[in-house]
């Protein structure tokens, strides 16, 4: 398999860095170690630590075999082990390291895990949908057809849509495979366009600020404590949030850095973009001597913010979906009722 496309679960990336992390705080040589994991490794950790023996072998760092995984290893994480291996420390980096790569994985799993109960909701009303217009109403237009009754224009479109499902399938499939091949070329097209429109939206923007400021102080705390210098770090740290507006931010002021002004300056100057009290913990570490403790408490009060917005966001989305629902089901059974109705009184009139 090529180098580029090995990817490893986020179970086995913990485990592969945290057990060298063990092995080498235990003082065992990283040959002796690598020699050690290659026994039991299987898949992608096999091909990942024979290359990794490959390459200390001919004398190259670790940094240089993770570099050839991107898709395992992030530029952040290279970046950290690279300072560690100058620094000699790549033990205490990698211990680190992996609670860091721990502390994400949760934060994603967290994120991904409020959506789960809208989707479910969703796709339950496409099942619903599918079942009404294939099922019952191609039974009751039948009856209307031979009855000859005029139809509400409601009942009318539904029963244009049901045939057009069950008589004319050829059409409708054409028709979602056009619809669906615009779509996609949309979103390769306009993908950046397309998010930042979801991205400003009123409560999704909040959620992807405080998530964006959950990630870059994760990183930054990291990569600092890595001794990396603050203008490499930054420049790394601009790739790891979603937002295109939070990067620019992030580049401004490693801009501002290299013009001798600190940190906190530059991100005060995005005009109320940031939290003020990022900005203040932020200034507190400087003047401190301690920006990589104050990032890390940054990262950890607002991934408890995340927690409790995506609370907010999912107890707001249930019964608004719930409502939308009931509506679109009830009006479609109304549709289909109300023509019976009226023939139950036509034929009482006539009684």
């Amino acid at each position: 398999m090529n180098e580029q496309q090995v990817t490893l679960k986020n179970s086995e990336k913990i485990a592969l860095i945290g057990s060298l992390a063990t092995m080498l705080s235990a003082g065992i040589p990283i040959l002796d170690v690598v020699n050690s994991l290659l026994e039991d490794a299987k898949g992608g950790q096999k091909i990942i630590i024979t290359t990794l023996h490959e390459d200390l072998m001919q004398g190259k760092h670790v940094y240089v075999t993770l570099s050839k995984f991107p898709r395992v290893f992030d530029k952040v994480t290279v970046s950290v082990v690279k300072a560690s291996e100058e620094a000699g420390t790549l033990d205490v980096t990698l211990r680190d390291l992996k609670t860091t790569i721990r502390k994400e994985i949760e934060f994603s799993d967290k994120v991904r895990s409020a959506m789960v109960y809208p989707v479910f909701i969703i796709i339950v009303f496409l099942g619903v949908l599918f079942m009404i217009l294939v099922v019952v109403v191609p039974k009751i237009s039948s009856v209307f057809e031979r009855l000859r009754v005029d139809l509400p224009i409601p009942t009318q479109i539904l029963i244009f849509l049901s045939n057009l499902l069950v008589k004319n399938t050829g059409f409708f499939l054409a028709g979602l495979a056009v619809v669906s091949a615009a779509a996609y070329f949309l979103y390769r097209r306009q993908k950046n366009l397309l998010f930042e429109f979801f991205y400003s939206l009123p409560v999704i923007s909040n959620l992807i600020l405080q998530i964006d400021i959950t990630r870059f102080s994760r990183s930054l705390h990291l990569l600092l404590s890595s001794g990396l210098s603050i203008t490499a770090a930054l420049e790394l740290t601009a790739d790891v949030v979603i937002r295109k507006k939070t990067a620019t931010i992030i580049r401004a002021s490693r801009d501002m850095v290299f013009a001798g002004k600190r940190l906190s300056e530059g991100f005060r100057a995005s005009r109320g973009s940031m939290p003020s009290l990022m900005i203040k913990l932020m200034e507190a570490g400087e003047k401190t001597g301690t920006l990589d403790k104050s990032m890390q408490d940054i990262s950890e009060y607002y991934d408890y913010e995340v927690t409790n917005t995506l609370k907010t966001l999912t107890s707001l989305l249930e019964p608004i979906l719930l409502v939308l629902v009931g509506i679109v089901v009830g009006g479609m059974m109304l549709a289909i009722i109300a023509p019976v109705y009226g023939l139950i009184s036509q034929v009482g009139a006539r009684r």
